[in-house]
């Protein structure tokens, strides 16, 4: 499991990374002292946990987890207070809070309540992989239909574990833009086109089209790191990861990649050059095999 703590109070951080590096727990992938720190950083690392605490300067835990949520992290919260209200612990519930760790912190506490909401990850995840896995279940007419693009697309980002990602979809509509216009190979058209043809779908004025191409080349960039991240994780867990070996040199500049793995494994903040346009060719190309 990720985890990024948000905490003002920097003895917290430090204990809570400590317990959670040492008993096994996962792997601490960032950390900020305020909500407003914290926000942009969760919303690219995209943790599977982030530790909050209640009460912060800028902005607090409540409106920091409001925030995060309303821009789509779908990972979960375990809030650390040392207050005990009950209304204020009635609105960490309304967000969707639904373990807390209270100060001053103990490891015992920690570490079960950890344990506890791993396991309620892996539930949940489990049980949507069968979920989905039913839903794509079609006896009557899909028993042998050959798969679309879509499907492989899909399959490919889920590889890289980028499948939820808000960018996915962006990165799904390109392609089949340039599967529709029965793009070669190479060159690519330039990429500022294909954004802008894309924003021309549910834009209208020059202005919004503008705006919305912009919007999609950031959401792809945060996506595509976020898949370098990944892989960058599974590397440094297993370096022959049947994933890891496969996209990491042929999406990305690996060197890009190693250098993101020796980040980990220094507990650095994550940073590398994202290249969309080898992204996207290579995917391409991939997607381009498949369905013929």
């Amino acid at each position: 499991m990720r985890y990024f703590i948000v905490d003002d109070d920097r003895a917290s951080r430090v204990m809570l990374k400590t317990i959670i590096e040492d008993s096994g727990l996962g792997t601490v992938i960032g950390e900020a002292r305020n909500g407003e720190d914290a926000i942009p950083q969760i919303l690219m690392t995209q943790p599977e946990f982030v530790l909050i605490d209640l009460l912060m300067p800028k902005l607090d835990g409540i409106a920091t987890v409001e925030h995060l949520t309303q821009n789509r992290f779908e990972g979960q919260f375990i809030m650390i207070s040392q207050v005990v209200n009950k209304e204020m612990v009635g609105e960490a519930y309304e967000q969707g809070i639904e373990f807390f760790i209270h100060k001053p912190i103990n490891r015992i506490e920690v570490e079960n309540v950890l344990r506890k909401t791993t396991e309620q990850f892996r539930l949940k995840n489990s049980l949507l992989v069968i979920r989905q896995s039913l839903t794509n279940i079609d006896l009557s007419e899909q028993i042998n239909q050959k798969a679309t693009s879509r499907d492989h697309i899909q399959s490919i980002l889920n590889d890289m574990g980028i499948v939820g990602e808000i960018g996915s979809e962006d990165i799904i509509a390109i392609i089949e833009t340039l599967l529709a216009h029965q793009h070669k190979i190479a060159p690519l058209p330039p990429l500022k086109e294909l954004y802008e043809e894309i924003a021309a779908v549910t834009k209208t004025t020059p202005d919004e089209i503008l705006k919305e191409s912009k919007a999609i080349e950031q959401r792809v960039r945060r996506t595509i790191l976020a898949a370098m991240i990944n892989l960058a994780n599974l590397g440094v867990v297993d370096y022959t990861n049947s994933e890891f070996e496969y996209y990491a040199p042929r999406y990305f500049d690996f060197k890009e990649i190693r250098q993101l793995m020796t980040q980990i494994e220094d507990h650095e903040n994550r940073k590398a050059k994202v290249n969309i346009k080898k992204f996207i060719q290579v995917l391409y190309s991939d997607i381009l095999t498949k369905v013929n």
